[in-house]
């Protein structure tokens, strides 16, 4: 069996792994996709996650396999079952810093529970599809936390896999006026076929102005303001939370996603004359169960979220892919190893 691990900065290796083995409350998954997150990426730059000198990093957390064991206290699920991996409600913290990473031929899910951290899908349901659940659990996350409601108007900067995530959830939500920022094209165009009303890149247009086009313009005591009910940062642009704040209106809310490393400038001043929300939206503590049950009706528009597949002997060629910003969500699919 194969697992990938961060050996050190800029280092992953697709390593031999021994087989694990289930103890009586845990259960064996055989891997069938995992999807590229760019908190993968993020792991790899840094070298991993803390852990001893000399010590690996086993990466990946949104899969969907198929059970091949289970220890003898493990209740309702059952050889054969198919499901979706919730890693962070394992002990083991499934690819972020734990034992275990879904990048693997079989993957050792520690205290196994039904519709907790393995969560059954339908038998026709795609495996790529059903890995989706974990990014798009983040990214309703991240709508929920906005509060958006039919008849908000929304911006979503970033169109990677979260932000075309929230694109998706905004206009299922029943939310049309939906504008996407990025500067990729090839992402702006995903947008646009999961609900992006409008698409901007601000390479080429002012983006300040073409919402003040799209969703109006209001007033902030003497300054002009953009008509934007909420902003959604999937993208971390240093750039874009000072600006969010300069822009919005009154009662605005502002949802952040995105990882930022450093320190970002922020005008407090101008926040303050709008009574402006902001805050942020990290996981998913409630939202994985209802985005698997939403799957199969979705499933046809998920399938334009994928923009490449990679059989897992080539992990390491599609992670330079889904680096460069012509990628959506960069799936790996095994070959059967053990069934």
């Amino acid at each position: 069996m194969r697992i990938l691990n961060i050996h050190g900065a800029n280092d992953v290796r697709l390593d031999p792994k021994t087989p694990p083995v289930a103890d009586s409350a845990d259960a064996l998954v055989e891997v069938k996709a995992c999807g590229i997150c760019g908190s993968d990426l993020t792991y790899i730059k840094i070298g991993g996650m803390p852990r001893e000198p000399g010590g690996l990093t086993p990466i990946g957390h949104e899969a969907a396999g198929v059970i091949i064991s289970i220890g003898k206290d493990v209740k309702e699920l059952s050889v054969g079952q198919r499901v979706v991996i919730n890693p962070m409600t394992t002990p083991s913290k499934i690819g972020s810093g734990g034992p275990e990473g879904a990048f693997t031929d079989v993957l050792l899910v520690q205290e196994a529970r039904a519709g907790d951290n393995l969560l059954p899908i339908p038998d026709d349901l795609p495996f790529d599809i059903a890995a989706l659940a974990e990014p798009l659990s983040v990214a309703l996350h991240g709508v929920n936390r906005a509060e958006a409601k039919p008849g908000d108007k929304a911006v979503v900067f970033g169109c990677g896999p979260i932000g075309l995530g929230m694109v998706l959830w905004l206009a299922d939500r029943g939310l049309t006026d939906i504008v996407a920022v990025d500067l990729a094209d090839e992402r702006l165009e995903c947008a646009r076929m999961l609900g992006a009303a409008v698409r901007v890149n601000p390479q080429r247009e002012n983006l300040r102005a073409r919402l003040m086009e799209v969703h109006g313009r209001a007033r902030v005591l003497s300054r002009d303001a953009v008509g934007t009910d909420i902003f959604l940062d999937a993208a971390g642009a240093p750039s874009i939370p000072s600006d969010v704040v300069r822009m919005a209106k009154f009662h605005a809310r502002f949802v952040i996603s995105a990882l930022y490393l450093k320190d970002v400038p922020m005008s407090f001043g101008a926040m303050l004359t709008t009574e402006m929300t902001i805050t942020t939206a990290m996981g998913y503590p409630t939202e994985m169960p209802v985005v698997v049950a939403a799957l199969p009706r979705l499933r046809e528009k998920l399938s334009l979220m994928i923009s490449h597949r990679y059989p897992f002997e080539k992990v390491i060629e599609a992670l330079g892919v889904a680096g460069t910003p012509q990628s959506a969500k960069v799936m790996i699919e095994m070959v059967d190893a053990v069934s």
